[in-house]
């Protein structure tokens, strides 16, 4: 893939993934051909600040686990209140990376 589609993509959706991941992530990208551009561009990720936002208003609902797709952590969260409070704050430190490492294990899965 070209670099410039490369460095457009992962600069619009940097948020979305972790830091760390970075630059692996463009290499990958530019080892990919331009048919397989328009298939990662339509990867639908998840915002993690909006994720944060969920977490700190419903998260003691379990309602941050079940849009990541952890149902039966969620469930769980649900059933004990986010176990008395305690699980719900732990997760307010802890959406934004969970939602970023999942969206980088969505698009490698694409890859």
């Amino acid at each position: 893939m070209d670099q410039q589609k490369v460095d457009m993509y992962v600069m619009s959706n940097q948020k979305y993934f972790p830091a760390e991941k970075l630059v692996y992530l463009k290499e990958k990208l530019s080892k990919l051909d331009d048919e397989k551009y328009i298939l990662v561009s339509s990867v639908e990720l998840k915002d993690p600040t909006i994720m944060l936002v969920v977490s700190l208003f419903v998260g003691s609902f379990g309602v941050d686990r079940f849009m990541l797709g952890e149902t039966g952590a969620g469930i769980a969260k649900l059933l004990t209140c986010g176990a008395c409070g305690i699980w719900t704050i732990v997760d307010w430190f802890s959406v934004t990376k969970k939602t970023k490492e999942q969206n980088f294990s969505k698009l490698m899965t694409m890859i």
